[in-house]
């Protein structure tokens, strides 16, 4: 029996210093946890140079419009538009008198995605040049879409999808959303391609979107760890240039998605963004006060008008007058007392040090202004 209770007792043992161990190396990764959460992917925190969307806007003609659409003594273009376009098609419509409101003018605008290939497809966004009451049920007819050089890179045609409508009578009219734009899912057919040979490039430069010189520079250590060189380089607090390794040589895209999925911490500027019309504040974590003492107190005048009416005796000389009473009442809150905000070392201690004073988002507003006039406030403060 002695010797079953010490085993028993060596085994509890051993279970309590692998259960330690267990709890410890727990410990450990839960620590970690919030540091890995904290990390952002390169490829999230900077675009490539050259690796970009171009813009697309054409003008073109919607037809099938159950009467909502131009008027054309009103909009010259659309008329003009329409007789061109017939002309082309063997109809001579000159000098002639239409009336018709099932055609309107439209700007037709697109995004051209970046290495898009000749007879890929993309979205286009359609809305109304004149005075078109709806597009729905409209067709487009064939559009060219320039780029910024001039040159037509798509052609867009096929019928609209619009999430608004419209309906009136007589004496009522209602509209839901906007249904003088619309959309058409894959509507454009791409005709010429942008020339952008990415894997002859000799450098890649890293365009940050959120510039920050301590950012640009984590993210060229992380990429020179990763390739055990001094390849990165910041040039500036938006731009890293990475000069292709020896392991790379003319491919561009292997480095990309090497480099693009390594994680570092981003940095930023202290700032409280404020909305002044829609009372909305949003702090940084690093947004710092010194201890400062705030009061905050509103007046409130109130008037209020109580006329009472003074009729004479009967059979007496006098006439009927009204009599105004204005009563006067004056509120300064004088129950509010200062509040110290103390030093904040995190942001949760500086939203409940100003929380404790109880007031509302626009006098919060007012009062951050006030704490950065003082100079105790370190950030910067940016009215959106």
């Amino acid at each position: 029996m002695r010797m079953n209770t010490g085993l028993i007792e060596q085994l509890g043992g051993l279970r309590d210093i692998v259960l330690a161990a267990s709890l410890a190396a727990v410990g450990i990764v839960l620590a970690a946890t919030p540091d890995a959460k904290a990390l952002s992917r390169i490829k999230d925190l900077a675009n490539v140079e050259g690796v970009r969307e171009n813009q697309l806007v054409g003008y073109g003609l919607v037809t099938g419009l159950n009467g909502t659409g131009d008027t054309l003594n009103n909009c010259p273009m659309t008329r003009q538009s329409m007789q061109a376009m017939m002309e082309r098609l063997g109809v001579n419509t000159r000098g002639a008198n239409i009336r018709t409101a099932n055609i309107a003018a439209v700007m037709v605008t697109a995004n051209l995605p970046a290495f898009s290939t000749q007879g890929t497809r993309l979205d286009v966004t359609v809305s109304a040049l004149c005075d078109a009451k709806s597009l729905q049920g409209a067709t487009l007819l064939a559009t060219p879409l320039l780029g910024a050089d001039g040159e037509v890179y798509a052609v867009a045609q096929g019928s609209l999808a619009i999430s608004g409508f419209a309906a009136e009578g007589e004496a009522a009219r209602i509209t839901r959303g906007v249904p003088t734009v619309g959309r058409i899912a894959n509507g454009a057919l791409i005709e010429r391609e942008v020339d952008f040979q990415l894997n002859k490039l000799n450098n890649l430069r890293l365009s940050l979107r959120n510039p920050d010189l301590t950012t640009a520079r984590r993210i060229a250590a992380a990429i020179n760890d990763f390739l055990g060189a001094d390849t990165a380089e910041p040039t500036d607090p938006s731009t890293v240039v990475v000069q292709v390794p020896r392991a790379f040589p003319g491919n561009m895209v292997r480095l990309l998605t090497e480099v693009e999925q390594l994680r570092i911490e981003p940095d930023q500027r202290a700032r409280v963004m404020i909305d002044e019309r829609s009372g909305i504040i949003v702090m940084g974590k690093d947004v710092r006060v010194s201890q400062v003492a705030v009061a905050q107190g509103n007046l409130t005048v109130t008037i209020t008008e109580q006329p009472e009416v003074s009729q004479p005796e009967p059979f007496a000389r006098g006439q009927t007058v009204v009599v105004p009473r204005t009563g006067i009442r004056v509120d300064t809150d004088d129950k509010r007392k200062l509040a110290i905000v103390r030093d904040s070392v995190s942001l949760r201690e500086l939203v409940d040090g100003l929380n404790a004073l109880g007031v509302g988002p626009r006098d919060l507003i007012s009062i951050l202004q006030a704490i950065k006039a003082a100079g105790a406030l370190q950030a910067d403060i940016e009215v959106m």
